[in-house]
């Protein structure tokens, strides 16, 4: 299974990097596996997230996402949306924007692809940290079958009774991000925060209202025994409107790694490139996760996942004004999803104890 699922990761990454020895040289070489290495850090945590929505979906919907999804991360979220951003908020036409990108010498107005993408960080982060603190919130808000942190989790969980407070706490947060880090961008960021927050509403809304209309037709029919619970699996729109959900998930954690990687290059291929490779590996991981059954088996990875969301989220909309290391957001993630593999393992191995001395009892 692991060959299986990593196999095209592998091959990719052989491919890539032989590439990129042959045409940039051994700095090229260097530079494409630094900038793997980035996106895999900076993006473990969205792996993690991901699996929690792939096992939802048929197994005709996770090879698109493996498949169409790649495409989609590789080419669309890290070479032609950066076009895109840099173009819109700096009014560039399409010509003008490809010109920049493809010289990074060359300046308009003063400025080169780099420094536009920089100017347009703050968009790029409230956007971006707006959708991911849904993310955060919904799940923190929601009831769970399991707690990890409990004395916090609980209180919370009652709270998040109230309708429609994860809208109005984000609000809350955008609006006083605007007001603390965005200076004369203000009205910049308040736009882009309210497209991120109605862009997670409509996507997330959607799928839940054909996931769930999906569920009632088929939940006698269809059982999956993990944990005890049933999974039903679902296709057709529920699972489209996933698959976008997964795709614009993607997009939010990308960002900081795409501004991030002008500080190693200024070569939009090397990037595209380097990052692409990234983002085979945290694809595959996904569906080994699922394949594996992994969440299962560990229950309090979702949360550590999540928890790491939340602080990439607090991270993006920081980053309007100050720079926060890539190495920063990377170790965040990696220690919040340790700790809870850990305690994980550490419930795993209380309850198997205390199922022994049962049966000895």
């Amino acid at each position: 299974m692991f060959l299986r699922t990593f196999g095209w990761s592998f091959a990719i990454t052989i491919a890539g990097l032989v590439a990129a020895g042959l045409i940039w040289g051994a700095e090229g070489f260097g530079v494409v596996l630094i900038l793997s290495i980035l996106e895999i850090s900076l993006s473990f945590d969205n792996a993690v997230v991901n699996a929690t929505v792939l096992k939802r979906m048929n197994p005709f919907w996770q090879k698109i996402f493996l498949t169409v999804g790649v495409l989609i991360a590789v080419f669309g979220m890290r070479l032609i949306f950066p076009l895109l951003v840099v173009g819109l908020t700096a009014h560039l036409s399409p010509g003008t924007v490809i010109e920049l990108a493809l010289d990074s010498t060359k300046t308009y107005n003063g400025h080169t692809y780099a420094e536009y993408l920089e100017l347009a960080n703050p968009a790029i982060a409230a956007f971006g940290g707006i959708f991911l603190l849904m993310i955060f919130l919904d799940f923190i808000f929601e009831e769970k079958d399991f707690n990890w942190l409990r004395w916090l989790e609980k209180p919370l969980e009652k709270i998040g009774k109230l309708d429609a407070l994860s809208s109005v706490i984000a609000l809350v947060v955008l609006a006083l991000s605007a007001r603390l880090f965005a200076a004369d961008r203000a009205e910049t960021v308040l736009l882009a925060g309210i497209c991120g927050l109605a862009t997670y509403l409509a996507v997330n809304g959607l799928s839940g209202v054909f996931e769930s209309g999906l569920e009632a037709q088929e939940e006698a029919e269809e059982e999956a025994e993990k944990s005890g619970r049933s999974l039903v699996q679902v296709g057709g729109k529920a699972a489209f409107f996933l698959f976008l959900y997964l795709e614009v998930l993607d997009a939010s954690f990308s960002f900081d790694g795409v501004v991030g990687a002008f500080a190693i290059s200024q070569d939009i291929f090397q990037i595209t490139l380097g990052l692409g490779i990234g983002a085979m590996y945290i694809r595959s991981l996904t569906v080994y996760l699922v394949r594996k059954g992994t969440l299962d088996d560990y229950v309090y990875l979702e949360h550590g996942a999540h928890y790491a969301i939340g602080a990439l989220a607090v991270i993006l909309l920081v980053s309007i004004e100050y720079h926060i290391p890539e190495i920063v957001t990377g170790l965040i993630g990696v220690a919040f999803i340790g700790a809870a593999l850990a305690s994980s393992v550490v419930r795993n191995r209380r309850e198997q104890a205390l199922e022994s001395s049962s049966v000895a009892g």
